[in-house]
């Protein structure tokens, strides 16, 4: 994939896997990316969950300044959301189609940790929007451990020889965490 174009950000919207198991090296990516966030002065936007990666990169970005927006539908409120006003804004929706919706509607771009099918869908969703022009928003992998190595090399085969318009693929970025 090739390296992104220069453009200017302000809310950069997460999405992760509600757990991380044994992975410590995913708990310190999303840390990190929370800390990056903070520090580049941006908004983070994410799922709401104040449990698992999601905890982790808005705990981070919080702590260092930047405002939060999480998005959680209300049949996962009870599993863990952030009730807690002064760790951000929440808003609750009322599924998870409205939720990528409303991700799309608040964020500039999207970076996807390691996730569960959950963040795959929102990860196909996302990709089959920009191949059919619905928006040109960045979608960037934090590849960490290898974790989307398969979905890459899914999509690469998919853009050479098949369907996949070049509009999906400039909106595509890989990045390697560890």
């Amino acid at each position: 994939m090739a390296a992104a174009p220069n453009r200017q950000f302000k809310n950069i919207c997460v999405l992760s896997g509600f757990t991380y198991d044994k992975h410590k090296e995913f708990v310190e990516a999303a840390i990190d990316l929370g800390r990056s966030i903070a520090a580049r002065k941006l908004h983070l936007v994410y799922g709401g969950g104040n449990r698992g990666l999601s905890k982790m990169v808005s705990g981070a970005a919080f702590i260092r300044g930047s405002q939060l927006l999480g998005i959680i539908p209300r049949v996962l409120k009870p599993l863990g959301s952030s009730s807690d006003s002064s760790s951000g804004e929440e808003l609750v929706i009322s599924g998870m189609q409205e939720r990528i919706t409303e991700m799309l509607n608040h964020a500039d771009a999207f970076i996807f940790l390691p996730g569960d099918l959950a963040t795959l869908e929102a990860l196909i969703i996302l990709a089959s929007w920009a191949h059919l022009h619905i928006h040109q928003k960045l979608i960037g992998l934090l590849n960490v451990n290898n974790f989307y190595d398969g979905f890459i090399a899914f999509l690469n085969h998919a853009i050479k020889n098949y369907f996949i318009s070049s509009n999906a693929k400039k909106t595509l970025y890989l990045c390697s965490h560890c």
